[in-house]
């Protein structure tokens, strides 16, 4: 099925493209970092983030570090340690655990719900936390930021799967932030039964015609009729059917393309 290949080689191409530009990660409560001061083994130390943004270490004591990035931690440190205390220190830190930050994805995926983000994560990689896409999963996805200080609106990202997939373009792999809401959305569907070798549920194309969804069903059987293929079709409320459809008639989103058995 077309729509399985799709979403399978996203998955795929998910583990070979270049990650895009993430924002250097923000440390937050409940986040356990390492810190290590060279030539300095006794300073050395791992703290968990309080709810409050801080750590207590040797020497500076409480340290407020909610907020920032690793670098930025990084020269707070070194700066209260070479306020009286270490000449030139050169300290280093490492978080060894992520569990600050969170992130909510819904609509078409296998596993929906709340995420830990554990460092620097994309689209994609969440959406492979979440299990990947459902089969009805369609070709766009948004995400809306948390409101951040300044903004009077949150900002909006809209994502076209279909660009990452066809053109490669690995910018649509843009990286989670902490307060993310993602949304896939699903699929405009139409539908292929009777005498094909796959009759299901296919995702809609802007240029569908019955031979093309014939084609993506795997062809007609031995039994079939194609000369009499006939499309069920919802016009204002009400049910219609076109007989005896052309083979280049256009599929529209939600038709009902129906193969009956030749009795000849």
């Amino acid at each position: 099925m077309k729509a399985a290949i799709f979403l399978s080689t996203i998955l795929v191409l998910t583990l070979f493209s270049i990650p895009c530009q993430v924002q250097e990660y923000r440390v937050g409560e409940g986040d356990v970092l390492k810190i290590s001061v060279y030539d300095n083994p006794d300073l050395e130390k791992r703290v968990r983030v309080s709810g409050e943004g801080a750590i207590v270490l040797p020497l500076i004591g409480e340290v407020s570090v909610g907020d920032l990035t690793v670098s930025a931690v990084t020269r707070k440190i070194t700066d209260l340690l070479a306020d009286g205390y270490l000449i030139n220190p050169h300290v280093s830190v490492f978080v060894e655990e992520f569990r600050s930050k969170k992130a909510i994805i819904l609509g078409e995926v296998n596993r929906p719900g709340l995420y830990e983000i554990s460092g620097d994560i994309t689209f994609l990689e969440l959406v492979s936390k979440a299990k990947g896409f459902t089969k009805t999963a369609g070709n766009r996805a948004v995400i809306k930021r948390r409101l951040k200080p300044g903004q009077e609106t949150p900002e909006i990202i809209r994502i076209d799967l279909k660009d990452f997939v066809e053109r490669g373009d690995t910018s649509v792999n843009v990286g989670v932030e902490d307060g993310d809401s993602i949304y896939i959305k699903k699929a405009r569907l139409y539908y292929v039964s009777g005498e094909v070798r796959n009759p299901d549920a296919y995702k809609w194309e802007h240029t569908m015609t019955i031979i093309k969804a014939i084609t993506y069903a795997s062809g007609f059987t031995a039994k079939a009729s194609p000369r009499n293929v006939k499309i069920i079709r919802r016009v204002d409320g009400e049910e219609k059917v076109l007989l005896r459809a052309k083979m280049d008639e256009p599929v529209l989103p939600d038709d009902v393309i129906v193969v009956p058995e030749s009795f000849f």
